[in-house]
């Protein structure tokens, strides 16, 4: 791999053995119950996931953009719920407090957001706004030095669950002439008029936490505003930029683990007295997952070094996360294929695969949206 150190594959080692020694054990039972790990998350914490490029004074562990890249990787390639805890929490939770707080809200949450013990979300969806953020219906009113939130979010990932600290909301405010603009503000989940629940009946991510929170005349101070008021739809795009890289690296772990099992699978299942891999149909299916995985991880790769030289890399975020989404559906299409009648059993991993990609054309940017993004890097508007 031309974009990874020595340091980097040693560091792949180390989240890999985490992985398969710790969360592994417990994938298909945490799936089965539906039930978020608090005990896990910790440990994950105690691994050093958290704050993975952030710096050691706020206590990160401050490794750059593709080491964060390849943890997200190693998890998704044996459980894509602890990855989705991992990467919402990183990519969407501390990320815009680093990059957009203040230096108050910078000491006051991230040094907790970095152990384990507390989880942060990101409020962005509601029944009106996804896709289109100017669908937001939750609302923020300015009253003396007090914001008063009222409104609802739904899909929200770490924000309903024992360890969750609180949320960046992005809600609709009002300049002084009345013209509305998206604000991010920061609510801790104990402030009153805050209530979160989580949502169940998923098809995937069955053991990360999803919610939904209801906001009813939530005060808080308006020192709590993330960034400057009114920019919110600008830190909110910024921030899914660099999130993008995140679900990209779960598209190519989640394929990376279904293309492992198929692969074994096929060398040990025999037919008309011959492992089924020495088929060609069965071959060639192997060699095109081989294939679309390396193009998808040098694609990803490639966003990640312009990230961290300080250059754009938007469409490349976007490239990688459509094009490794997309290959996580194809490939574990293939691997069901490959697995035959045993793969559509709860029993099988790949099961569990199957759903877990789905998904990843969905979010951060559908894959309709993430075409329109490309399109726009074309000059098309």
């Amino acid at each position: 791999m031309i974009f990874t150190t020595e340091a980097h594959e040693a560091y792949r080692q180390k989240v890999r053995e985490f992985a398969e020694t710790v969360i592994k054990p417990e994938a298909e039972r945490l799936d089965r119950e539906e039930l978020f790990s608090a005990e896990l998350t910790k440990k994950m914490g105690q691994a050093g996931l958290f704050g993975i490029t952030l710096p050691k004074e706020y206590g990160g562990q401050d490794l750059d953009t593709l080491s964060y890249i390849i943890a997200i990787e190693e998890l998704s390639r044996v459980d894509a719920s602890q990855a989705g805890t991992i990467a919402a929490h990183n990519s969407l939770g501390i990320t815009p407090i680093f990059e957009y707080g203040t230096q108050e809200q910078k000491e006051k949450y991230l040094p907790k957001l970095t152990t384990g013990d507390h989880l942060w979300a990101f409020g962005l969806t509601e029944e009106t706004a996804g896709s289109d953020a100017r669908g937001t219906k939750t609302r923020g009113v300015k009253e003396a030095d007090e914001w008063v939130i009222n409104g609802s979010k739904r899909y929200i990932t770490n924000s309903a669950n024992e360890l969750t600290l609180g949320v960046t909301l992005q809600v609709m405010t009002a300049d002084e002439n009345g013209k509305e603009k998206l604000t991010t503000i920061l609510v801790e989940k104990d402030t009153p008029g805050f209530s979160s629940e989580r949502m169940t009946g998923k098809m995937m991510w069955r053991a990360s936490d999803t919610g939904r929170i209801n906001l009813n005349n939530c005060r808080v101070p308006v020192t709590n505003t993330l960034g400057k008021e009114g920019q919110g739809a600008r830190y909110m795009l910024k921030t899914l930029d660099a999130g993008r890289l995140s679900i990209a690296a779960m598209g190519v772990g989640l394929a990376q683990g279904a293309f492992e099992m198929a692969l074994e699978h096929a060398h040990k299942r025999e037919q008309f007295g011959q492992p089924i891999a020495k088929f060609q149909s069965i071959s060639f299916k192997l060699a095109d997952m081989d294939m679309k995985l390396e193009l998808a991880r040098n694609t990803l790769y490639k966003g990640c070094m312009l990230k961290e030289q300080g250059k754009p890399f938007a469409r490349e975020a976007a490239i990688a996360k459509l094009y490794s989404s997309e290959i996580a559906r194809e490939i574990a299409d293939e691997a069901i294929q490959i697995f035959g009648g045993s793969g559509l059993f709860k029993e099988n991993p790949i099961e569990r695969f199957y759903r877990d990609q789905r998904i990843l054309q969905i979010g951060e940017g559908t894959s309709e949206i993430l075409r329109f993004v490309i399109a726009r890097h074309l000059g098309i508007k």
